[in-house]
């Protein structure tokens, strides 16, 4: 049995590392992405290598299709394509939405939701001509009930969980699932700035009284791109009880 290959956006740290080890420790050929981070990438790339994994770290904006095609050139140079793909990239904007720029608003459209069209249309030929694959999209909460003065981002994750579920439906004669895992509050630099009183209000909120954690995320990911072939056109709260 030929090794499974997976790529993994927005890997430099917090969730999309924690997918990388986590893949990589059940014998994935690992693909990882970062747009900033190249030396953190790097970084983990060769601690990954040193445990006997097999990754190659691909830097680039897969909110840019001309990366992003770049990027897939390189997998299937090296093993023709991705049975897994993990749509982990993301960056958040806090404020009132007539404070946003027109800048602003580009960047987050193009980083959370433009890179999963571009990554996942250039992943999908493989895969249906494998008749295998799985796409893996990390979601919110807050695309399923939005959040003040996080406009943007509820809307390119709801854009996210619609775009899965449609998907889901267009690939499951070629037995391609695909799937969104719509996170509550994990433990990662996007939510490091809360603390304090903040943090504990918030976590009295939480039915399950604590933040997740990037494993968590990591594990139900890796679940899903081992099985569950009838599984597809899902939105997975893993939010604590939270919505």
């Amino acid at each position: 049995m030929s090794q499974k290959s997976v790529l993994i956006t927005g890997a430099s740290r917090g969730i999309g590392a924690a997918c990388a080890r986590e893949f990589a420790g059940a014998g994935y050929r690992v693909f990882i992405n970062s747009r900033n981070s190249k030396a953190e990438l790097d970084s983990l790339a060769a601690k990954l290598r040193e445990t006997g994994a097999i990754c190659e770290a691909l830097p680039g904006d897969v909110g840019n299709v001309g990366h992003v095609r770049q990027i897939f050139r390189k997998i299937a140079e090296v093993c023709g394509g991705v049975d897994v793909l993990v749509n982990n990239a993301g960056i958040s904007y806090c404020g009132l939405l007539t404070d946003m720029t027109d800048g602003e608003w580009d960047d987050i459209l193009r980083t959370n939701l433009s890179s999963v069209f571009y990554c996942s249309r250039a992943a999908v030929p493989y895969m249906v001509s494998k008749k295998a694959g799985k796409i893996i999209n990390i979601s919110s909460m807050w695309g399923r009930v939005g959040a003040s003065c996080e406009v943007a981002y509820s809307a390119t994750k709801a854009g996210m969980n619609g775009f899965s579920m449609a998907l889901a439906k267009e690939l499951a004669p070629s037995n391609v699932q695909v799937n969104a895992i719509a996170c509550g509050v994990i433990e990662t630099a996007m939510n490091a700035w809360l603390g304090g009183e903040e943090r504990k209000n918030l976590e009295e909120e939480i039915p399950a009284g604590r933040f997740g954690s990037v494993e968590e995320v990591a594990a139900l990911a890796l679940d899903l791109a081992k099985g569950h072939s009838y599984l597809t056109g899902q939105v997975i709260g893993l939010d604590g009880g939270y919505v």
